[in-house]
């Protein structure tokens, strides 16, 4: 069985460096002028939201690795989705090729992120999934057995 936990992590460091060689790419054509994107001069708040943006798939990569299973699952929905939506409204931005083909590329990431988080069942979630309804059963059975007739009637 793979282990949708590093699958999840590396889709993360995937990413992450699919917007680095976006970013060196740019570096190397010339296309950028010290304190400005776009040509918009930054602020120092402008700065910090962008390493908010740039830090969230790294520390997504450390997250997947070692949070608890519905808590990570539904983290990684969430966080790719945003990402997902973010890149999709910035990808009419972007003037040249291999920029919109690298976030096309990220895009395929976040989706591919979703996916696996979506579909991740632990073994015995999905042996509930399977054995729940003939568990049921089986206990509702033994209760019955046990009580006087007529005693689960006189629960509900």
């Amino acid at each position: 069985m793979e282990d949708v936990r590093i699958i999840l992590s590396a889709s993360w460091v995937a990413l992450m460096l699919t917007y680095l060689l976006g970013d060196v790419l740019r570096i190397y054509r010339g296309n950028f002028e010290a304190g400005e994107i776009a040509g918009t001069k930054m602020t120092q708040s402008r700065w910090l939201g962008i390493a908010v943006l740039m830090v969230t798939p790294i520390v997504m990569v450390f997250l997947s690795l070692t949070l608890n299973y519905p808590v990570i699952r539904w983290a990684n929905i969430i966080v790719a989705i945003v990402f997902f939506g973010f890149n999709l409204i910035g990808l009419p931005t972007y003037r040249s090729a291999y920029d919109k083909f690298l976030i096309i590329v990220g895009l395929a990431f976040n989706v591919l992120t979703v996916w696996y988080a979506w579909t991740w069942v632990q073994a015995r979630t999905a042996l509930l999934l399977m054995f729940g309804e003939a568990l049921l059963c089986e206990t509702y059975s033994r209760y019955v057995h046990r009580q006087q007739p007529g005693a689960w009637a006189s629960i509900s």
